[in-house]
């Protein structure tokens, strides 16, 4: 076969672990079929005989025998004399097999034939990676950090696939150096031009369960299930824990003896705090659960709102509320209703006031982080330790100093 770059070609592929015997030689078939129908106008007197593993090759052109004088289409029919030039013993009538060697075909078709050959197979290829990673979207997934850009993570499996995590994807205390292997689940795939872009995830509520698989035996053997998880990641997640075995305790099995199952799970997320809760139909009690670990008194539901008033002692409601309004959120989104913490006898004492009072003299974002600790009161701030406060807000100590000063002036005068 005269064209050694095509011979290399099909070398270069033939053994490709992503392409079977069958479909690299549809491809070859394709891609010459494509060739001839372009110099001859068709290709339907050729047969195609290709041998994959040896890089070769064979293209046989059909033709009828014709008086000298009667050729009118060149690529269908053949002379007599020329035929029998190939054979002596041919007459007008016959079916003549003549080898097409590549050479006629063109140099610049010839060019052509290779870059198509390897348009074709890398597109096979990039639509079976798309296949591949589309069926692990929400699989757990590990990668070795390639490059790290300001916006990006750029990883590298085993098989040299490109996998992205974006900086929105990452959990806010993760740190990633050249050579890190990373742990995430494949949060989508998406075909950009030819080529498919993976996206892995560390954030998704999946990639937590997915860990509770993974580390916990019950668990990935169905004895345990996840009803349902919520995260703030990096800070704060709750899962919700069933068994159909009244003998196994779902929450024991997955924190394990002082944590120890559990342990793994929260390094991976950053040190991120995970309460798990057992799962209840009972609405109520599936609140008063999600809301630990506050001491719930009572819960008042309007299913048709999805509105629940949850009510508590003053000193259970910072523990309700939890550091930036964390808990009361996940709890929230854990049970699927809105809650609203009421402190028990609320009633503002006669000597107190309300910090919406003081609207002219504090901001109302200052005013609002206190109410995401339950403190909604003159009183109820003056009677709590700066340093508590502090580290219970996301306010500096200088700002929380300032609100109570101007609170003690208020009850001075």
């Amino acid at each position: 076969m005269e064209n050694i770059a095509l011979i290399e070609s099909f070398s270069e592929f033939k053994d490709d672990k992503l392409i079977d015997r069958v479909t690299l030689m549809a491809i070859l078939e394709d891609v010459f079929r494509n060739a001839l129908k372009k110099k001859y106008g068709s290709d339907d007197n050729f047969d195609i005989i290709i041998n994959p593993d040896k890089g070769d090759m064979e293209i046989w052109q059909r033709r009828i025998v014709v008086a000298d004088d009667d050729l009118d289409l060149e690529h269908l029919e053949i002379t007599l004399t020329d035929a029998r030039k190939i054979e002596p013993d041919f007459e007008i009538g016959e079916e003549v097999s003549e080898e097409v060697k590549l050479i006629d075909l063109g140099r610049r078709a010839i060019l052509a034939l290779r870059q198509n050959l390897i348009s074709k197979i890398h597109e096979h290829d990039s639509t079976n990676l798309y296949k591949q990673f589309k069926d692990l979207i929400g699989e757990i997934y590990t990668a070795e950090v390639h490059h790290v850009r300001p916006r990006v993570v750029i990883l590298v499996d085993d098989e040299g696939n490109e996998i992205v995590l974006p900086k929105e994807k990452q959990i806010p205390s993760d740190f990633f150096r050249k050579g890190d292997n990373v742990r995430g689940v494949i949060e989508s795939v998406e075909l950009k031009g030819n080529k498919p872009q993976i996206i892995m995830s560390r954030t998704a509520d999946k990639f937590l369960e997915k860990l509770f698989e993974q580390e916990i035996p019950e668990v990935f053997d169905g004895l345990i299930m996840i009803k349902k998880v919520v995260r703030i990641p990096g800070e704060k997640a709750k899962v919700a824990v069933d068994s159909y075995d009244d003998r196994i305790d779902p929450v024991g099995a997955c924190v394990g003896m002082k944590g120890s199952r559990i342990h793994g799970i929260v390094r991976e997320l950053g040190n991120e705090n995970i309460d798990v809760i057992n799962y209840t139909t009972n609405s109520s009690l599936l609140i008063t659960r999600a809301l630990s670990p506050a001491k719930v008194s009572s819960v008042k539901i309007n299913e048709e709102t999805k509105h629940a008033e949850v009510f508590l002692k003053l000193e259970e409601v910072s523990k309700a509320i939890g550091r930036g309004g964390h808990n009361i959120k996940l709890a929230g989104l854990l049970t699927g209703y809105e809650l609203d913490v009421i402190r028990e006898g609320s009633a503002i004492e006669e000597d107190d006031v309300e910090l919406t009072e003081f609207s002219d003299e504090i901001d109302g974002w200052i005013i609002d982080e206190f109410a995401k600790i339950g403190l909604d009161t003159a009183k109820s701030i003056l009677s709590q330790n700066v340093d508590d406060l502090v580290r219970r807000t996301d306010l500096e100590e200088e700002t929380i100093l300032e609100v109570i000063k101007i609170l003690k002036e208020e009850f001075e005068d």
